[in-house]
């Protein structure tokens, strides 16, 4: 008996575990529904509801302009999650988003990942981190004063003042009614011609304007100007404006180029040396002959009468324009025009005393007269500044030696006291064959100056004292085969190089054994076949395997490759730059990635791609606004 009511228990127990856990699980599932419910409405909402993170509103690109709408003042932080600078700032903004909470009236503090919130960061032009804005009514304020809590929260409560204005730009607005008055007036102007619509001119805009500020402030001041060429665009077309933005120096109404950096510290760097005159005056013999016997560069000297001789003022106006190439002297002492057997409204280039030779002139002299051009003069400049066989240096080789072919001899090059005599032993060999080959360009180099383009010539572990190589047009190289170096040597190679005889040196990866992928991979030896192929477009990345922009961008240039297989007569391609010669000048890389399009029938002019975000569309519109070879009808384009 007692077995069967132990038995009745365990089964009521049995029973009654079974309704719980049918009870628990419809419990379950109506907390599931229940929540599903919740996720649909979430998902069904405009996403507008804004968060708040330790103080800090999170703007997105659905909530911002829901959020803007009506408020006064908003200070916002632009960041991006993996930025460590904005990792270190985000406590201090957390404090200054609590002060400013407190304030009277509060005043909203936000931030937005621009990772993420790309439409909002791109509306501002946003291309660092963390980047500080102000909001003033919708209006963008730039902050780039100091990351604390003190400086931001006195800042933001200025700007919240009901009474505060932006100040007046310092930049100059010119228009067709006062450009000609504004130029022709200055001294020395800096005039940029923008599109509104322009990326660059975007960015370019408040470095500009703050160098306008603190040029304006500079005593005499530099103003700094600019034109809406495409509301201005009778005055654009006058100064051959195509491409934006496009920035001149004018003195006096005469137009020169600018060939300085475009951020605010750099312009006032360059502004303020161009504001000084392009020609020191010499007025002591001694001073000139010093330049002679120590000088690593021509020593260029104009005579004059005065400063009212025509021929000085035309000679100040050839400088303005090469004053970054060269160093101008003038004098007008009767003593300095004996030393350099001149006389007033003569120019005098002189040659180094370490330079001379028995093949070259000392001096060459030009007479300035009233029918010479400025051009006339600029040329003599360039002709005759550089000795048959001068010193290449780091320093001066984009200023003299970009002319080609240029034949380098390379050695242990020093003009100190204790290795001159070497130095000047092996140059002279060089000057004997220089003389006979006056279309080509020679110089000599040190060694450990140009290590890595002895390098790309294959000439490091040369074992020979003395190496030689030829730049071409085009970029291509050309190594002299190593032996003991003798001026017939030089000789017998530089006339193997006249005569079409030698082969560049390319550095190349293998050839690929497989290359059908929807991205062609494109080495040394195959860009010719492929990027300059003139019966196909090319569109070409030159990546490098350590760039992360390059890894970011692989997926979408992969995507890009695969929208376009179908096109017989277009190739998308990529080529690693680090390992491999680019032996055409026309592609060049300052930065990776860097993308080209050759077009069939442009080969020798590239169009780089500088359209901004590095998307499938994007690369897409760039693509097909310059395609010759694009068939009408594309499967999923």
């Amino acid at each position: 008996m007692k077995k069967v009511a132990l038995l009745l228990v365990v089964l009521l127990g049995v029973a009654h575990f079974a309704t719980l856990s049918r009870c628990e699980d419809e419990e379950k599932e109506d907390s599931d529904d229940e929540h599903s419910d919740d996720e649909e409405e979430e998902e069904e909402g405009d996403g507008t509801e804004v968060k708040e993170e330790n103080g800090v509103l999170v703007l997105t690109n659905n909530n911002y302009d829901t959020f803007m709408e009506g408020r006064d003042t908003v200070l916002i932080e632009f960041y991006a999650p993996w930025c460590g600078h904005c990792k270190q700032f985000a406590p201090e903004y957390e404090k200054i988003a609590q002060t400013l909470k407190e304030n009277d009236p509060p005043i909203p503090v936000a931030k937005v990942d621009a990772t993420v919130a790309s439409d909002i960061a791109s509306r501002f032009e946003v291309s660092g981190y963390p980047t500080i804005k102000i909001m003033k009514n919708g209006e963008a304020v730039d902050y780039d004063g100091e990351r604390t809590e003190k400086a931001i929260v006195a800042r933001v409560k200025e700007v919240a003042q009901p009474d505060w204005k932006p100040p007046p730009e310092s930049t100059l607005v010119l228009t067709k009614d006062n450009f000609d008055e504004t130029v022709n007036n200055a001294d020395i102007i800096l005039v940029e011609f923008y599109a509104p619509w322009c990326g660059h001119c975007k960015r370019l805009a408040p470095e500009y304007e703050k160098a306008a500020k603190e040029l304006s402030m500079r005593s005499p001041p530099i103003p700094l100007a600019k034109v809406d060429a495409t509301v201005e665009s009778e005055i654009a077309t006058r100064f051959d404006v195509t491409g934006y933005p496009t920035i001149k120096i004018f003195r006096k109404g005469k137009m020169f180029d600018y060939n300085g950096p475009r951020e605010q510290h750099g312009i006032v760097d360059y502004m303020s040396e161009q504001a000084g005159p392009p020609s020191k005056q010499v007025q002591a013999v001694k001073q000139v002959q010093e330049l002679i016997k120590d000088g690593d560069d021509a020593v260029i000297v104009g005579v004059f009468s005065s400063e009212q001789d025509a021929a000085y003022e035309l000679y100040i106006e050839a400088c303005n324009a090469l004053r970054e190439d060269f160093t101008f002297r003038h004098s007008f002492s009767s003593e300095v025009a004996k030393l350099l057997k001149a006389s007033p409204g003569q120019i005098v280039i002189v040659k180094p005393e370490k330079f001379r030779s028995k093949h070259e002139p000392a001096s060459h002299t030009l007479s300035v007269e009233g029918a010479t051009l400025v051009s006339e003069v600029q040329e003599f400049f360039k002709k005759h500044v550089t000795p048959l066989v001068g010193h290449r240096k780091p320093s001066n080789d984009a200023k003299r030696y970009t002319k080609r072919p240029l034949v380098v001899v390379y050695y242990g090059v020093d003009f100190s006291f204790d290795f001159r005599k070497a130095t000047q032993f092996w140059r002279s060999k060089v000057l004997e064959v220089a003389k006979d080959f006056p279309e080509y360009t020679f110089a000599i180099g040190d060694e450990e100056d140009y290590a890595e383009e002895l390098k790309s010539l294959g000439l490091s572990d040369s074992g020979e004292e003395v190496n030689v190589g030829i730049l071409a047009e085009g970029g291509k190289k050309f190594a002299m085969q190593p032996e003991e170096f003798d001026a017939d040597v030089l000789r017998d190679f530089v006339m193997a190089f006249k005569k079409g005889k030698l082969k560049p040196i390319i550095k190349s990866q293998p050839v690929p054994k497989n290359n059908k992928g929807p991205v062609k991979v494109v080495v040394g030896k195959t860009f010719d076949d492929i990027v300059m192929d003139t019966q196909k477009d090319v569109l070409i990345e030159f990546y490098a395997p350590w760039c992360g922009h390059c890894k970011k961008l692989e997926p979408d240039y992969l995507a890009l490759g695969k929208k376009y297989k179908g096109e017989k007569n277009l190739v998308i391609a990529k080529m690693d730059s680090t390992a491999n010669d680019v032996p055409h000048e026309s592609y060049t890389t300052e930065g990776f990635p860097t993308i080209y399009f050759a077009p069939s029938n442009s080969k020798q002019s590239p169009i780089k791609f500088e359209g901004g975000d590095r998307t499938v569309e994007a690369l897409s519109k760039f693509l097909e606004e310059h395609a010759t070879k694009l068939s009408q009808k594309r499967d999923e384009l």
